[in-house]
């Protein structure tokens, strides 16, 4: 009987090509942009078949750690989750995840997959894994090459040589991005789009890179070796890991060995790299609108809306892409990808907090939204989870009042621990030591109204902690 294939979910990416709904604390992958689910959630759902599939691994960084562990949980599977203690591109990661995968199995085949990718042919997609299964078993690093459904000139593209196994083929050439006139000549000579997916057996994976960066290999599995594990999570050793060179998977080790084979596939991918790419994927009205939240279109044609609440109208105007969020509104052409990257780079300069943060901020327990902000005081919205409970704490610089409008919380104000119930408020002095609670069943929603000379985030001394932030 064959060994299951070890799914290996690389999701610690902080991608901004789709702001503002994507930002540095919580990227696309995490965001449900064609349903209910995250593409994150949706990879892991494409390879959860205990036939063919193992427990996956998903390696990620601190920053995500409680987002992954609460969108595994929505879809009810479990997985292996490994901390990046410090970006260092793919390359890292996919040695970090094959050291681990052979600490369950010394022949462990791996797949290692983009944790914001789009598939919607999921047969296609396995079938595929079956195809490149052998050729992996047999030493070849199988890349994932996708029938090009038109010349596009934002992948890039694979030669593909003789057969090796089946329907794999030997790699004769990984190319760059084409401008439009080339990529239409790939596409004329059957070449395939990377999509920069990959199986392979992980002693072959590393072997082939300790032939360029043996050093890199010894320092990222001696970090495998050496990980800790902190609230069920693997903990790679900061040090070891850091000494690894940054650098991607491709450049590496793909377009250097001569194990490279490619897969052909036909599944409906997509890296979802543009808003352009958002509105391919979605579904449009007979004038080729689509919108994601509340939009009226009048006159309009070939326009994307993505909005988190706010009504958004267009008349007369077409191909234009609006995302509508509660601290920021893009208004782009659809045709210009690196225009919005552009964009982003001066935002970054100009007002960087609406390229790394939400209004809405995601915690372990549950989120916190700001609703108003004045010189001396600020309004915000905090929902708890079932059982979640913030840290023990202290203000130096403000005082707090909340008032329960869902839900029951309990609260420790130094010596003192109280229910409030819906409708009922509490009173919290600053330098006072307090904790909030949700020993419900239901979410506990409140509105805090903070007063003091200063309002930031870092006014706040843990004393202690469930998360270890203290």
């Amino acid at each position: 009987m064959q060994n299951q294939i070890i799914p290996l979910i690389m999701c610690g990416g902080a991608g901004t090509r789709l702001w503002p709904a994507s930002r540095e604390v919580r990227p696309k992958q995490f965001l449900p942009l064609f349903g209910e689910r995250s593409t994150f959630q949706e990879t892991l759902r494409r390879v959860s078949d205990p036939e063919l599939f193992g427990r996956a691994i998903v390696i990620t960084n601190t920053a995500y750690r409680f987002m992954v562990l609460e969108q595994l949980a929505e879809i009810g599977i479990e997985a292996d989750v490994l901390l990046e203690p410090a970006r260092r591109d793919s390359g890292p990661a996919i040695v970090a995840g094959a050291a681990f995968a052979q600490t369950r199995d010394a022949d462990a085949i791996v797949l290692a997959l983009a944790a914001d990718h789009v598939v919607r042919d999921t047969e296609a997609f396995v079938a595929a894994c079956r195809e490149a299964r052998a050729a992996a078993e047999a030493g070849s690093i199988v890349t994932f090459g996708v029938a090009p459904e038109r010349p596009a000139s934002e992948y890039g593209y694979i030669r593909p040589g003789d057969a090796v196994i089946g329907k794999v083929r030997s790699v004769v050439q990984f190319v760059e991005k084409p401008d439009p006139v080339t990529a239409e000549a790939y596409v004329r000579d059957g070449y395939f789009w990377n999509s920069g997916n990959f199986m392979f057996k992980a002693s072959v994976l590393l072997d082939e890179y300790r032939e360029v960066d043996a050093a890199s290999v010894q320092a990222v599995t001696d970090a495998v070796t050496n990980a800790g594990r902190d609230l069920g999570f693997v903990t790679l050793d900061p040090a070891a890991f850091g000494s690894a060179t940054p650098i991607s998977i491709d450049y590496a080790v793909m377009e250097k060995t001569r194990r490279a084979a490619v897969v052909p596939v036909s599944c409906g991918w997509s890296d979802v790299g543009s808003w352009r790419a958002v509105w391919e994927l979605s579904e449009k009205d007979e004038h080729g609108n689509a919108a994601q939240g509340k939009a009226v279109f009048e006159d309009s044609r070939n326009c994307n809306v993505s909005t988190d609440g706010t009504l958004v109208a267009l008349e007369g105007v077409d191909d234009l892409v609006v995302v509508a969020t509660e601290d920021a509104v893009l208004v782009s052409r659809q045709k210009d990808a690196n225009g919005l990257k552009r964009l982003v780079a001066r935002l970054k300069k100009s007002a960087p907090q609406v390229t790394e943060d939400h209004l809405k901020v995601h915690r372990p327990w549950g989120s916190y939204q700001s609703l108003d902000n004045g010189q001396r005081h600020q309004v915000k919205r905090i929902v708890v989870k079932a059982g979640g409970r913030l840290s023990l704490q202290k203000h130096h610089h403000r005082s707090e009042h909340w008032i329960v409008v869902r839900g029951t919380a309990q609260v420790t104000v130094d010596d003192m621990t109280k229910i409030v119930h819906e409708n009922q408020s509490i009173y919290i002095p600053m330098g006072a030591v307090h904790r909030l609670e949700n020993p419900g069943k239901i979410l506990l929603e409140l509105i805090e109204v903070q007063t003091g000379s200063y309002l930031g985030e870092d006014d706040i001394i843990r004393i202690e902690d469930d998360y270890r932030r203290s």
